[in-house]
């Protein structure tokens, strides 16, 4: 930083004869210092020779330089910005030492450099030491700009390689190089599987990422999310083993996604077949307005009825594997109670009047259907799911 000195006005801070006196005896022995400095580091950081011989070359010119750019900067009374240690070396040097060991580095050249000023003449070490702890201080805000611009770098680069993943997903493009990037990104693969959850985006993607992000980890799942266009796509690791458990986590962090129907799509069990829960769950989320009603968030196989509605086959197919065909494998006169029970407008005793049977009997069938299906026909939401599962067994068998 170019300033002036609030010393320099001091009667105990050095003329500019002084200082250039006392610069040019640090300066005789900046070599020395230098290969005390890089000694003692050796001596007290064990990661230093654990080091490449190009990197230890790396630390040994961020040493040097911060040397001599103390003296420099001593010189001219500190009203030149000291000079950058770090900007000599090449960038790559933030991705081998953590900023931990560049702290350690700055301590031990600094200490190295205060024993050289208890050498000399008393008069001339409080300016020396003032002038010292300035200069370090300047050079620790340097390293901290160095290194807040590289995990800047860092950050974008891995939002931009985050939303390449899930793009890749959404595409149906996931393969082992999406898999690789994702454990670049630090994805575990989880021990349940993986299920993509969609909804529309907030104002502040970022922020809700965020919050999702903190949540999910109390909840010990994986998370990849990125905002596409007006949608904001999560793919989750859960180690959930049903659909309604895993609603239930997403319901904790539903406040974050924007106005609208959140939709979670199936687990399923690699992030290779994410796809087919991303397919799920953006069909879900077209056809959930003709829900209402829909709870929020809703599981893409709840809104297999608007999803068939709506053109998608995968939901048509799914509704006659989950709901037709399992009644007319179960027998038992199924199908026939059903079509007379929806016929009789849910009536149970005008059903056994149809069928010449008990009107427990009928009873006893409703149970079965909801036993073998999962969906109730006594209630008016699996009933409506029911109904179209029958229509479509009929179209498609």
């Amino acid at each position: 930083m170019n300033q002036p000195s609030p010393a320099a006005s001091q009667s105990w801070w050095p003329t500019p004869e002084d200082r250039a006196a006392s610069a040019r005896e640090l300066a005789d022995a900046a070599a020395e210092l230098t290969t005390a400095a890089l000694a003692r580091i050796a001596d007290q950081h064990p990661w230093f020779a654990k080091m490449e011989a190009e990197h230890r070359s790396w630390v040994t010119l961020v040493a040097r330089t911060g040397i001599d750019g103390f003296i420099s900067w001593f010189a001219s009374g500190g009203d030149t910005g000291p000079a950058g240690p770090f900007e000599a070396a090449p960038r790559a040097l933030t991705r081998r030492i953590t900023l931990n060991q560049t702290v350690d580095l700055v301590l031990t050249t600094i200490e190295t450099v205060e024993e050289r000023i208890d050498s000399l003449p008393t008069e001339e070490q409080l300016p020396l030491r003032i002038g010292i702890l300035r200069y370090s201080r300047e050079v620790a805000f340097a390293a901290a700009r160095v290194y807040a611009r590289a995990a800047e770098l860092r950050g974008a680069w891995d939002a931009r390689l985050e939303a390449m993943v899930v793009d890749a997903i959404i595409r149906g493009d996931a393969d082992e190089s999406v898999i690789s990037r994702a454990s670049t990104l630090g994805w575990v693969t989880p021990t349940a599987g993986v299920a993509v959850v969609i909804g529309s985006a907030p104002d502040d993607p970022g922020t809700a990422v965020e919050a999702i992000r903190a949540s999910a980890s109390h909840n010990s799942m994986e998370l990849l999310a990125a905002p596409q266009g007006d949608r904001l796509v999560l793919v989750i690791g859960t180690s959930a083993v049903s659909i309604d458990e895993l609603v239930n986590l997403v319901a904790g962090f539903t406040n974050q996604f924007g106005p609208g129907e959140v939709v979670v799509g199936p687990i399923v069990t690699a992030l290779t077949d994410a796809a087919r829960s991303a397919r799920s769950a953006l069909s879900g989320l077209r056809a959930a307005k003709a829900w209402p009603q829909a709870p929020r968030p809703v599981a893409a196989e709840r809104l297999l009825p608007e999803r068939a509605l709506a053109g998608d086959g995968h939901a048509r197919r799914a509704l006659v594997a989950e709901l037709y065909q399992p009644l007319t494998e179960a027998g038992g006169d199924l199908i026939q109670t059903l079509t007379t029970y929806f016929a009789a407008n849910s009536s149970i005793e005008a059903s056994a009047r149809e069928l010449i049977v008990h009107a427990n009997t009928v009873r006893y069938r409703l149970r079965r259907i909801q036993e073998i299906t999962g969906y109730s026909p006594t209630d008016a939401r699996d009933a409506y799911a029911l109904r179209l599962g029958l229509t479509l067994g009929r179209l498609l068998a």
